[in-house]
């Protein structure tokens, strides 16, 4: 199936769908006004996953990675004092959960599978959002009329999470060769699902790096089971959406308004791609107006320029109206295909395993991971950054490769090598992953990130307001039970403690 027949999938199956509910009876619409009451999970898989890899990506995650800056007013992810998060994924998870109940219903494991890998996808962001959240008690509200779900430590979270993925990976297993109906990532075939389940397992688990001594998580021996005995995702496995130049189908960012006005590439990620040579730097950002007034070529580091994401951001307006910031390069907001969203790539899940290499927990080459990693991130652009693969191809990330500030053999301690695996990460990052990258800084100290030396490191987000109005003995009690009762950002949560 080509690209186009997979993606148009999700139009073709949801409005099926709406068709279905349209001619239905009025008596058999009054029975349920909000939804109907049963529905194939085939028809419901489309939006759900359209949902989960559109979810925690956008400009803001940019923002507190030092990646862009904002040239006509402050914004709170740049300096590190945003406040309270948001529990609308809970609202994803009821479209997850009705798919599950159906998978029930007609006994079909692929979709129960999937339901359970994308619980633990969503409770996963959620519990590195804000630490302890609603999670064994959570979505029962039609079932069991728990309209205020207590909240669990974010351990038991972690470890549910854990066991949803494990479940998920042995139904899948079983559907070795089977088909998953409406799915419009993997071309409807399980195999290719259970790949992405054990990639996130592993993610999941270096997330808890700082907790690999707790014997109840077991992370070490867990990890390695997983490298040793399951299926992983190979090159051109990638779990990612791609899009269609179609009204409702194209990419998030196209014909954006905001990258057209104040938003302008970050000094720190410009200077990160030029001290290392990075070509990528060719189909992220574009040169500045007095390069190219000048005539820069387009491969010369010298015509890239960012802003200082400290510095007042009247000053770097004023940079900007002088022609010498970037921005980020028009593909992005004029290409409505431009790239897909990945959740879960080949070559994050290399630099996962290089990272355990180094850690101890498996053993294996990690320069060898390390630059498949490296291949693999740079092989995305030449496939997607149209028109510009020959800064990214295989010539130039042989020679990349070859540079002593990139090589991973070229630094002997551990420390120095997670230092450079993270780096890596953090340069394929850019509009992928959402906080994935900064999650890793918090948990490594890598890359580290500029911010002025009154600014305090954001370890999590507030509670929502609404949970405060509609659930507060819950929600105070989990504040007291891990912040003695101070809901503030600058806490750590259990994870990074």
């Amino acid at each position: 199936m080509n690209i186009t027949e997979r993606t148009t999938k999700l139009f073709l199956v949801t409005a099926a769908f709406s068709v279905l509910l349209s001619c239905q009876k009025l008596t058999d619409i009054n029975e349920n006004p909000n939804s109907a009451a049963s529905a194939h999970p085939q028809a419901l898989l489309p939006k759900i996953e359209w949902d989960a890899f559109r979810a925690w990506r956008g400009t803001a995650p940019l923002y507190a990675l030092k990646m862009i800056v904002q040239t006509d007013g402050e914004n709170a992810n740049q300096i590190y004092n945003w406040q309270r998060g948001s529990f609308d994924p809970y609202s994803q998870l009821r479209n997850v959960t009705k798919m599950e109940e159906e998978a029930r219903r007609i006994a079909d494991p692929g979709y129960l599978a999937l339901a359970k890998f994308f619980r633990a996808y969503y409770f996963y962001n959620l519990t590195l959002t804000f630490g302890d959240i609603p999670y064994s008690e959570a979505l029962q509200g039609e079932a069991l009329q728990v309209y205020t779900p207590k909240y669990d430590s974010q351990k038991d979270v972690f470890m549910g999470i854990l066991t949803e993925l494990e479940e998920a990976n042995d139904i899948l297993k079983e559907q070795e060769g089977g088909i998953i109906k409406g799915d419009i990532i993997y071309d409807e075939q399980a195999s290719q699902w259970a790949k992405a389940v054990n990639a996130f397992r592993l993610k999941v688990l270096m997330t808890l790096s700082m907790k690999a001594g707790d014997a109840s998580l077991d992370v070490k021996s867990r990890f390695a089971s997983i490298y040793r005995d399951e299926a992983l995702i190979g090159e051109g496995d990638d779990a990612q959406l791609q899009f269609l130049n179609q009204d409702g189908n194209r990419y998030p960012e196209f014909n954006s308004s905001s990258y057209g006005s104040g938003m302008y590439m970050d000094s720190t990620f410009i200077r990160r791609l030029q001290d290392h040579d990075d070509p990528r730097l060719f189909v992220l950002a574009t040169r500045t107006r007095e390069a190219q007034e000048q005539g820069l070529a387009l491969d010369n580091f010298a015509a890239y320029e960012g802003g200082d994401p400290i510095a007042p951001y009247a000053q770097v307006n004023a940079k900007a109206v002088r022609g010498k910031l970037s921005k980020v390069l028009e593909r992005y907001t004029q290409d409505a295909t431009t790239e897909p969203l990945q959740l879960m790539s080949h070559a994050e899940q290399q630099f996962i395993l290089a990272e355990a290499v180094v850690r101890g927990w498996i053993s294996g080459d990690a320069d060898a991971l390390y630059n498949e990693g490296v291949r693999s991130a740079f092989r995305f652009y030449e496939t997607y950054a149209k028109g510009l693969s020959s800064f990214v191809d295989a010539a130039k990330v042989d020679t990349y490769l070859q540079q002593a500030n990139v090589r991973l053999d070229a630094v002997s301690s551990n420390e120095e090598k997670i230092a450079r695996i993270m780096m890596q990460k953090y340069l394929r990052s850019f509009h992928q992953g959402g906080y994935s990258a900064y999650f890793d800084h918090l948990r490594t100290g890598y890359p580290t990130l500029r911010k002025s030396a009154n600014v305090q490191t954001a370890y999590r987000w507030m509670y929502p307001q609404e949970e405060y109005n509609i659930n507060s003995a819950h929600v105070a009690a989990a504040i007291q039970s891990q912040f003695n009762g101070n809901d503030n950002i600058r806490n750590k949560p259990w994870w990074v403690q």
